[in-house]
């Protein structure tokens, strides 16, 4: 695979249609794409489009960037939803099931794997001193993620005024994000009745389109019997889905029990999915609320050292909640004392299933509607001021993760320099010289090693 792939200048695409892709082929693309899918949303669906669009020619640009458009107003991660909508385009139902599966396949067993390593060895000083200096690095990127979202987002005063009400709300009345998200969903809807063009603002990826010759599934090419909507087909997909959901549910409380550690992370991440909206960092204050201060699944330190690894492995970055599942599950024994590792492995898989079932009913329910409204999705008010809220909720969970970086031991305690140190390099890395997020990681786990308390004990 080749992401650095440059388009062909207009005029000089290969007018030939590629030949046609079979299911073995398509298959080790996924395989492939799931392993090497660095770089957060952005990344992922700037390597898509690098493959499927310009160079291998499986969909065109304008039929891609309409999926995307759909799959931004979606709660769930929305590069492995537009993975999803193309497998099932091409290969129906189980191609939208296997590309979607191993989208995310290859980062759960690396994230169990060194959720493993963290429990077993990060009290060891090497490991310790290089979370040392990921924790603060984890923080500058909260807060460029607050700048990037906030820059497409707060365009007038009344996006500023959503972005502010929400942080509030979140950071003085510690209100839930559900209710956050409602409430910047209703001012959207109805907001939009009476002034359109300010909430008017998401949803696009760019109107400029390139041609990069004929494809597979180009922008005049009918839609496929099996993705044209029918009312059969949306009952049957809800039912499949909720039965899915529900028998899986139905089988943690006989072997669980209703308080039983599995079912609750089953339930909670359920209702977490259906809140992601505006990208993975939107949900982890929620995440927090939950895993953190209500179920104490892990502490607050170690939510900041999951996202840390989730940063550094491909995938998506909501996957850092197989970190959450593995160390709530080891620490309440899900499986018993003498079987810690594979209690953390099953609750990574449960949490990881109920969070990433939606998605694809999702697609699979609306699919068909999108392959019907091309140019016609103007469903983007709601989103916009969802979007806005984000903003406030993320700088919330910004100062949170400063908090314990700088204050290890609160307020009353010592501050910090190394770590405030290593933030602010970090921040300036990404905010003026546009450094990517694993060179970041890198430097700043090889810079906190060196200037660790721990590393003292390691030489």
């Amino acid at each position: 695979m080749n992401p650095k792939h440059s388009p062909k200048p207009p005029g000089s695409a290969d007018q030939v249609a590629p030949a046609s892709v079979s299911f073995a082929q398509a298959f080790r693309f996924w395989l492939q794409l799931g392993f090497v899918s660095f770089g957060g949303p952005a990344g992922q669906i700037a390597i898509m489009h690098a493959e499927l669009v310009e160079r291998r020619r499986w969909i065109s640009e304008k039929r891609f960037l309409h999926a995307l458009n759909f799959c931004m107003l979606l709660p769930g991660p929305e590069a492995q939803q537009l993975t999803i909508y193309i497998g099932w385009l091409m290969f129906r139902t189980w191609g939208g099931i296997v590309a979607g599966v191993l989208f995310v396949l290859p980062s759960l067993f690396i994230l169990v794997g060194l959720s493993w390593v963290y429990l077993r060895f990060g009290d060891v000083p090497l490991v310790a001193g290089l979370f040392y200096g990921l924790k603060p690095a984890v923080t500058a990127l909260v807060m460029h993620a607050a700048h990037r979202i906030g820059t497409r987002t707060l365009k007038n005063r009344w996006m500023w005024g959503i972005a502010a009400a929400s942080f509030a709300a979140i950071f003085a009345l510690d209100t839930p994000f559900p209710a956050i998200v409602l409430a910047a969903a209703l001012i959207g809807h109805f907001g939009a009745r009476r002034w359109p063009a300010v909430f008017a603002l998401g949803g696009g990826h760019g109107n400029a389109q390139h041609h990069y010759g004929p494809a597979l599934i180009d922008d005049d090419t009918p839609t496929p019997a099996h993705a044209r909507f029918s009312r059969s087909h949306l009952v049957k997909v809800l039912a499949v889905g909720l039965g899915l959901w529900l028998l899986t549910m139905a089988l943690l409380l006989v072997l669980n029990g209703l308080q039983g550690t599995l079912t609750l992370m089953a339930w909670f991440f359920t209702k977490a999915a259906l809140l992601t909206f505006g990208g993975a960092y939107a949900v982890l204050p929620y995440v927090y609320q939950g895993a953190v201060e209500t179920y104490q699944w892990l502490s607050g330190p170690q939510m900041i050292d999951g996202l840390a690894l989730g940063e550094s492995t491909p995938g998506p970055l909501i996957m850092v909640v197989a970190f959450v599942g593995f160390l709530g599950g080891a620490a309440k024994e899900v499986l018993g004392p003498d079987a810690w590792f594979l209690g953390g492995a099953l609750a990574a898989v449960v949490v990881t299933f109920f969070t990433f079932l939606p998605s694809f009913v999702f697609i699979f329910a609306a699919g068909p509607a999108v392959e019907a409204s091309h140019g016609k999705l103007g469903l983007t008010a709601p989103l916009s001021a969802i979007t806005a809220a984000v903003v406030g909720v993320i700088l919330n969970l910004a100062m949170f993760f400063a908090y314990h970086v700088l204050w290890p031991q609160g307020f009353g305690g010592h501050f910090d320099s190394a770590s405030a140190v290593i933030a602010a390099a970090a921040a300036v890395a990404l905010f003026r010289y546009k450094v990517g997020v694993l060179p970041l990681l890198g430097v700043c786990a090889i810079t906190g090693l060196l200037a660790s308390p721990f590393f003292s004990l390691t030489t």
